[in-house]
């Protein structure tokens, strides 16, 4: 019994480690305008996204969007994109993503919106951009390119490009399979305006309704 009490004592001390963690980005999350939550991220970066179809990783540089490289590293950093779900995809198209599973994370994060930054990038197949209705609006959503949507997605006539922050340098495959059968209908884009009941029931709800769409299991940097 005495022997296995240190063993028993660092199990525990690490599992409250663990818990402390979590409750910290948690409390990070839910305050947006927090020093953590607006660090400059690296000139260059990578992420790693595991998802239920597999693991791709992106290639991120601030010289592409400044502010919006900025915003998803710290969103990666303490945890937001975990368990999020692609709820809208249009196969062979695009891919989007980014309402946080909780939803009191996702309405303190839906009206952060960011000043736009020029377009470097063209919306060719693997970049990634955020989604957005107006001029600075960019927030926490983000798609991926299926397919060269560059002639659509970078000089649009109501003078709006969307602005690629990434590009998925593995694991397209992954993105390529993931499900589509629903549509529009697990909540749309921001443009279409049925994104309300995902924001007010979180994944709860969208398990309940919309039970194959694929996920995020965890978002990491990985240098």
């Amino acid at each position: 019994m005495r022997a296995s009490m240190p063993k028993t004592l660092l199990a525990l001390t690490m599992i409250a480690g663990l818990l402390t963690q979590e409750t910290l980005q948690e409390s990070l999350l839910r305050r947006p305008g927090s020093d953590e939550m607006n660090r400059r991220a690296p000139d260059a970066s990578r992420i790693v996204l595991d998802t239920s179809k597999g693991r791709m990783v992106l290639e991120m540089r601030r010289e592409w969007s400044p502010r919006g490289v900025d915003r998803f590293y710290n969103l990666v950093k303490y945890g937001y994109y975990d368990e999020a779900r692609f709820f809208r995809i249009r196969a062979g198209n695009w891919a989007q993503f980014g309402i946080a599973a909780d939803p009191k994370i996702a309405s303190a994060w839906r009206r952060q919106n960011l000043p736009d930054d020029p377009r470097v990038l063209s919306n060719t197949r693997g970049t990634v951009a955020y989604a957005f209705k107006e001029p600075n609006g960019r927030t926490t959503q983000a798609f991926i390119n299926l397919k060269d949507n560059s002639a659509t997605h970078d000089a649009p006539a109501d003078g709006m490009p969307f602005v690629p922050f990434a590009r998925v340098i593995e694991g397209m495959e992954a993105a390529d399979a993931l499900y589509a059968e629903y549509g529009e209908k697990a909540g749309g884009g921001i443009r279409g305006g049925q994104q309300d009941i995902v924001f007010e029931g979180g994944n709860a709800w969208l398990q309940r309704n919309f039970p194959k769409l694929d996920y995020i299991k965890t978002a990491r940097i990985v240098e």
